[in-house]
């Protein structure tokens, strides 16, 4: 497993149909929107959640990818474990919290791939990942209706003469999301993030929401993974001019978007900075 030596910047370009793709608890739980202008949001904590779930699916007891954040993990006693291990337990006062680091780094594909915050009682500090994403971002103003629906079941005995009750369920007709993500390769040689760690994480954003389907979240599919691979640690231009070959823009004609054929995605790969090239994944 090779350390990487190149920066790659990135797009991930997913959909929903007739779904909620993250829900904002301070809202009824309706699919998260910005106030202003109406496009609709997905946190980059949600696309962490389903990258990690997809490798503790693919890698399961594999030593070397467990997850670190994951549902009822209680973090004290895992960083507690860390310092039982015999390389960290007799390492030299002054250099144990960095043998620590390491290790937990070397156990964990999510902290070494996205980071972690330390905050046990006594063993405090902070591991920077070599990934990060940003928050997917609808190309287009969404709708967001909420359904009413019935439920026959009833839950308690006293409620065995109802009829049925009523419930709400949120859903966006369909909403193209952007995320623009980062992998940094200085922070990849300190955390242990190599080639077959960033082969995981294109694994995991191409086949992701295949094992996270739920009813609440409708069709959900990833329609486009584009790499801009640098040549050099630094890279060759920034982010933001790289980002910017790439259009997605409605067809002639097209009002109301609802499926991701109404769309059309260029790419001016002839405006492409040297020192850079393009890897289109999906």
């Amino acid at each position: 497993m090779a350390e990487l030596e190149k920066r790659i910047d990135f797009i991930y370009i997913f959909d929903v149909q007739d779904g909620n793709p993250n829900g904002d608890p301070d809202a009824a739980n309706l699919p998260r929107v910005d106030a202003e202008t109406g496009h609709g949001l997905v946190t980059d904590v949600c696309l962490k959640r389903k990258i990690r779930n997809y490798v503790e699916v693919a890698k399961g007891a594999d030593p070397n990818y467990q997850i670190f954040i994951k549902e009822a993990a209680v973090l004290d006693n895992l960083v507690e474990d860390i310092y039982k291990e015999e390389s960290v337990k007799h390492a030299e006062k002054a250099v144990q919290k960095d043998k620590a680091k390491a290790a937990l780094c070397d156990k964990y594909y999510d902290i070494r791939t996205f980071g972690a915050v330390i905050a046990t009682k006594d063993k405090q500090g902070q591991v920077r990942g070599a990934v990060q994403l940003t928050f997917g971002r609808s190309t287009d103003p969404i709708v967001s209706l909420n359904h009413a629906i019935t439920r026959m079941a009833v839950t308690k005995e006293s409620d065995r003469e109802k009829e049925r009750t009523m419930g709400r369920k949120a859903t966006v007709p369909y909403g193209l999301y952007v995320c623009h993500g980062f992998v940094n390769v200085n922070l990849a040689n300190q955390t242990g993030f190599n080639d077959a760690d960033l082969k995981l994480l294109w694994d995991a954003l191409i086949n992701m929401f295949d094992n996270d389907r739920s009813a609440a979240r409708g069709m959900m599919s990833a329609r486009k993974l584009i790499a801009f691979e640098h040549d050099s640690k630094l890279g060759s231009a920034p982010a933001n001019v790289l980002f910017d070959l790439v259009d997605i823009r409605k067809k002639d004609g097209v009002v109301s978007p609802r499926s991701f054929s109404d769309y059309e995605i260029r790419i001016a790969s002839d405006q492409l900075p040297q020192g850079v090239k393009i890897n289109e994944l999906i």
